[in-house]
């Protein structure tokens, strides 16, 4: 077995490696600024994920029960059968949701019903975590989403 390294052969210079470096900090200085602008974009895209979520869940308990839980059960009637208030006869063993989530900003969803803008009102007071404001600090509504 002979071992032949021919002459053809050959690596990568400097020059080529520099040009190739250079091209990645060209697309780094282009792109990272725009991804870094998108944080509260995600943010304010979660909390509409999640109160869609959430909707989908109240829409199951009242298609078992025949009624939403009342702002005082929260959110939590759908972890945890509800123990106060009415009580729902048909409270599957696996619940509707493992955990009412929390919205991108660390704060508990607001959950009122009935609702002051439909059946029951949703709301994520958003970055500041009052509520009103504008920008990144408006309100994420359930009875605003598409």
């Amino acid at each position: 077995m002979n071992r032949h390294i021919g002459k053809c052969q050959r690596g990568f210079t400097l020059i080529e490696i520099l040009v190739v470096v250079t091209i990645l900090g060209i697309l780094a200085a282009i792109v990272v600024p725009r991804i870094l602008e998108r944080p509260e974009q995600a943010r304010r895209t979660k909390a509409t994920v999640d109160i869609k979520g959430i909707e989908e869940s109240l829409g199951l308990f009242k298609l078992d029960n025949g009624f939403y839980p009342s702002t005082e059960q929260g959110l939590q009637a759908l972890v945890v059968k509800p123990e106060t208030g009415r009580i729902p006869g048909r409270y599957p063993e696996d619940a509707y949701l493992k955990k009412v989530p929390i919205d991108p900003w660390g704060s508990p969803y607001i959950y009122l019903s009935p609702g002051v803008h439909d059946r029951y009102d949703i709301i994520s007071y958003g970055a500041d975590g009052e509520p009103g404001g504008e920008g990144n600090d408006a309100d994420v509504n359930s009875w605003e989403l598409d």
